[in-house]
């Protein structure tokens, strides 16, 4: 293909402007319909597509409905999280939503005890989202007051968000109760010798678990209760 250089290039647009204004005014306006003839034919486009760009809106959530989250109590920094069940007794865990420190949202740490299990020394499993830009690699730690802290992998990555899933033992969910605050660490991926650190504070933290636990002792029970009486009426 031939290169075209500016000269040549404003030559081409001056005769395609002269030969533009040569045509008759009728050829130029042909094409639009004058008058009544255009608003007919707007109207007719309207009824032929009367939704078209209109959003039927969606139903927003009340925490009712069966499957909703809502907040059941709020206990200092943390609030008792729950699925609402069609049995009522409604499984929770202890959420907390956390903040860098311009105050900016940037991740959710939620909690809950495990049954005791001779395949694991898990006492409680929690549950860390973290921003999509995470450096994976650099996973996260988690500094309860001035401990030791621990490193944990990132799982998987979902649309909410990248997530990483705790196991702490009893000795470590007793350091927390008796805490004042643990501190979470994340790697930016644009700024990998970056560290964003994010406070979170313990406090209401063991009379927030307690009733965690209590409820899902509740669901718990209601849902072998439910299973028994199923198996026996059959």
């Amino acid at each position: 293909m031939a290169r075209i250089t500016p000269p040549a290039l404003a030559l081409v647009l001056a005769v395609a402007a002269l030969s533009l204004a040569a045509l008759p005014l009728a050829a130029q306006t042909a094409e639009a319909p004058a008058g009544g003839e255009a608003a007919a034919t707007q109207a007719a486009a309207t009824e032929a597509a009367p939704l078209a760009g209109l959003s039927m809106g969606t139903e927003v959530a009340t925490g009712n409905a069966v499957g909703d989250t809502y907040t059941a109590a709020t206990f200092e920094a943390w609030e008792q999280r729950c699925v609402r069940t069609q049995a009522g007794f409604d499984p929770c865990q202890l959420y907390m939503l956390l903040k860098d420190a311009d105050g900016n949202s940037v991740g959710e740490f939620s909690m809950f005890s495990l049954p005791e299990s001779a395949q694991s020394p898990a006492a409680a499993g929690a549950t860390f989202v973290a921003p999509l830009e995470t450096l994976l690699t650099a996973g996260m730690t988690l500094q309860i007051d001035s401990g030791p802290a621990r490193a944990y992998p990132f799982t998987f990555c979902a649309q909410i968000g990248c997530i990483a899933r705790l196991g702490f033992t009893a000795e470590e969910v007793e350091q927390m109760k008796r805490g004042a605050e643990a501190t979470i660490v994340i790697v930016p991926f644009v700024a990998p010798d970056a560290r964003v650190e994010l406070a979170m504070s313990l406090k209401g933290f063991t009379a927030g678990l307690a009733a965690v636990d209590a409820a899902n002792s509740a669901a718990d029970a209601a849902a072998a209760e439910a299973a028994a009486a199923e198996a026996a009426g059959e």
